[in-house]
């Protein structure tokens, strides 16, 4: 990349000129990572969470997302993205032992699945806070099934560094409360991620191809794919068919307008989200012959029904709705959830691939970010669609600002205006990480075989491979990789003694006198 851009924007410009560049590093970076559990056979476990990893309830670091087999892994934030990456590598350490046989399945899209009755939604015991989580998934099941909620991911939680923002407040001007100003950047930021952040299912997507089975509830998709072979259905040029249509998407959710112009734009479309009754959830019913098939039968149970790329996120506390921490507190950090499991790596992300996303991040608040007009949504809706399903198209074409470019064309401004932001991050250093991270992913846009989907679908081809085939293999070479490492005895111990204490939390909630579920659940929704 030999061009350089003529202008840098005007909050790098000004961190340059006060000599304050060196706060980019600074940021903290925390992984969420998601893995199915599946046994010898590569079918999803019909086991319970396992009792020796904690309370899935309590666990500050290994609980389950959607279903009891499908743990997710949080690392706390770090500077340092070596750190990040290392925890969730001993968290990994530690799972795998304690599995019985079982393996973590290494891809985004879940394989060894029988229909939605073969997937266990999770439990979280019998306080009213483990009843609510358990029955926003039934929930979740009515309204989508549970074959889409089984698909697993990467969540990178990125802020920058507390002492950057009264910089960037006094460059700007603003006029606003340092906390309110803090929250205006991040919803540029969020805004900038939606208008380009096609570009990380395009380096990133890791899901080209899905098992038939994947299908059984919904038969009538298959014919929109390509067959590979017996077992699997594909796209020539698909990227990451997790971020399509058959994947974290909802037709139900189209009408919602999220107003990603401010923090209060965006309480108040959530919130009305959450309050506005659908027609076809209230046939579902709430509470049946006494037992709740929902939370509620409005178009959101709770804000996290909403799916989005990226979400602003403030830590709430014990029962706190996430809209009123933010309302209350502003926002903290990002979550980007965009990202598919790595097959090739066995925690699911590379180092390299975690420099590019935070300066891709960086570049996301530095850069001006216009408000959202009233079509943007559906644009840039548009653009992932055909990213996810078209991406290594060598002639795709997407919608920038109202005009037609080729997807190659834009991929390669949004790397030029990451140059200048990679070459601050490495001063320093003497192996240049985030440089060389850029110069990888321009390798990649230059040349889509280089791409995580185009090499899984080049390995099943290979070793003509169904893709369930080809999932378990892998997934059975991290786990053969991790037992090979076994964690050294005191951190062990760490693990076990915060997996016995977060039993011990889940017990002792659950001897406190509770109200009513009803009227618990009517507290929830009635905070202000």
């Amino acid at each position: 990349m030999t061009n350089k851009r003529a202008v840098l924007p005007c909050r790098l410009q000004g961190l340059i000129d006060l000599s304050q560049h060196n706060l980019l590093s600074q940021g903290l970076k925390g992984i969420e990572k998601e893995s199915l559990r599946i046994d010898k056979n590569g079918l999803i476990s019909q086991r319970p969470h396992p009792r020796s990893l904690g309370s899935a309830l309590t666990h500050p670091q290994i609980t389950t997302d959607y279903s009891e087999a499908l743990l997710e892994f949080i690392t706390q934030p770090y500077t340092d993205i070596k750190q990040t990456l290392a925890a969730m590598h001993q968290i990994h350490q530690f799972v795998h032992p304690e599995l019985d046989g079982e393996m973590l399945l290494a891809a985004s899209m879940p394989c060894g699945i029988d229909g939605d009755l073969s997937i266990p939604i999770a439990e979280y015991g019998t306080s009213n806070v483990g009843k609510m989580k358990h029955i926003y998934r039934k929930g979740l099941w009515h309204r989508y099934g549970r074959t889409m909620q089984a698909i697993a991911g990467i969540h990178f939680n990125y802020s920058p560094p507390l002492s950057m923002w009264p910089i960037l407040h006094q460059l700007s001007g603003s006029e606003a409360a340092l906390t309110d100003f803090i929250s205006e950047a991040y919803f540029g930021l969020i805004r900038n991620f939606h208008r380009q952040g096609w570009i990380t299912l395009y380096l990133f997507g890791a899901s080209p191809a899905i098992c038939k089975r994947f299908f059984k509830t919904r038969p009538q998709l298959l014919k929109d794919f390509a067959e590979f072979d017996a077992g699997t259905v594909y796209l020539p040029y698909a990227t990451s068919l997790r971020m399509s249509d058959i994947g974290y998407k909802s037709k139900n959710q189209a009408s919602l307008k999220i107003n990603y112009n401010s923090l209060e734009g965006y309480v108040q479309s959530l919130s009305a989200g959450i309050n506005t009754p659908y027609a076809e959830y209230e046939k579902i019913g709430v509470k049946v012959d006494g037992e709740y098939k929902q939370l509620n039968a409005n178009l959101l149970q709770i804000e996290n029904e909403f799916y989005s790329t990226m979400r602003p996120k403030q830590i709430a506390k014990s029962g706190e709705k996430p809209t009123l921490a933010l309302k209350r507190r502003g926002v903290m950090y990002v979550e980007m959830r965009s990202l598919d499991l790595n097959v090739f790596n066995p925690i699911g992300i590379d180092e390299s691939s975690a420099r590019f996303i935070e300066a891709f991040l960086l570049a996301c608040l530095l850069y001006d970010s216009p408000l959202q007009g009233d079509n943007e949504f559906h644009i840039n809706n548009g653009n992932q669609l055909l990213v996810a399903t078209q991406g290594r198209n060598p002639e795709l074409i997407l919608n920038k600002n109202g005009k037609t470019i080729s997807m190659r064309d834009w991929a390669r401004l949004i790397l030029l205006d990451m140059q200048p932001i990679c070459a601050l991050l490495d001063q320093g250093t003497l192996d240049n990480p985030y440089q060389m991270a850029l110069q990888q992913q321009l390798a990649a846009i230059e040349n889509p075989a280089l791409t995580p989907s185009a090499r899984i679908l080049h390995c099943m081809r290979e070793n003509r491979q169904e893709f369930g085939c080809f999932a378990s293999r892998i997934s059975a070479l991290h786990q053969q990789y991790f037992l090979a490492q076994p964690l050294d005895a005191e951190l062990r111990q760490k693990f076990t003694a915060a997996a016995a204490a977060s039993l011990q939390k889940q017990k002792d909630l659950e001897a406190q006198p509770q109200p009513e579920f009803d009227e618990f659940l009517h507290q929830y929704f009635n905070q202000a």
